[in-house]
């Protein structure tokens, strides 16, 4: 014997239990955020990227309610854009910086996508104390649950991924 489901009710009968139930049932438990769409903004690269950068990215957590650690989210992506900044200057595709920025499985991944062709050393050597510059990726390695970097049609991408917090 095969097992059939129940007719379907008509409309002029008004709306089913399963109807209600489901509606009831929409009401008492809260609608579950939609995941905050990808970001993408671009920089000029000169001194004041990084400052755009850092408020672009405020605004950002702000408006998609992200729970992620602000500052360590601004002080990665200023190591990172500030690195774009020195190396776009010299390369081909000079003052050609931008930022991506996406939540994905749980984490924030913000990309720095800039027009040089230099990619960066996989682990970053080692500093010596009196130095002014070169921290930058030891930070990123350090805060960072994962950082990485990979080359585009028009250069490079860097970036790092840091965990969202339950809420």
């Amino acid at each position: 014997m095969i097992a059939m489901a129940p007719p379907r009710p008509s409309s002029q009968h008004g709306p089913s239990r399963t109807t209600t139930v489901i509606s009831q049932q929409a009401e008492l438990e809260p609608a579950l955020p939609a995941p905050p769409p990808d970001c993408r903004f671009s920089l000029s690269a000169g001194a004041q990227a990084a400052a755009e950068a850092r408020g672009q990215l405020h605004a950002l957590v702000r408006l998609w309610g992200m729970r992620v650690d602000a500052d360590v989210l601004v002080l990665l992506a200023s190591e990172l854009i500030t690195n774009a900044v020195t190396h776009a200057e010299s390369g081909a595709g000079a003052g050609a910086i931008s930022v991506c920025v996406r939540c994905l499985r749980g984490e924030l991944r913000v990309e720095v996508h800039d027009g040089s062709h230099d990619m960066p050393l996989p682990v970053p050597p080692p500093v010596d104390d009196d130095a002014e510059a070169g921290r930058g990726l030891l930070l990123v390695d350090a805060l960072a649950t994962e950082w990485g970097f990979y080359r585009t049609p028009g250069g490079k991408a860097v970036y790092f991924t840091l965990p969202l917090r339950a809420a």
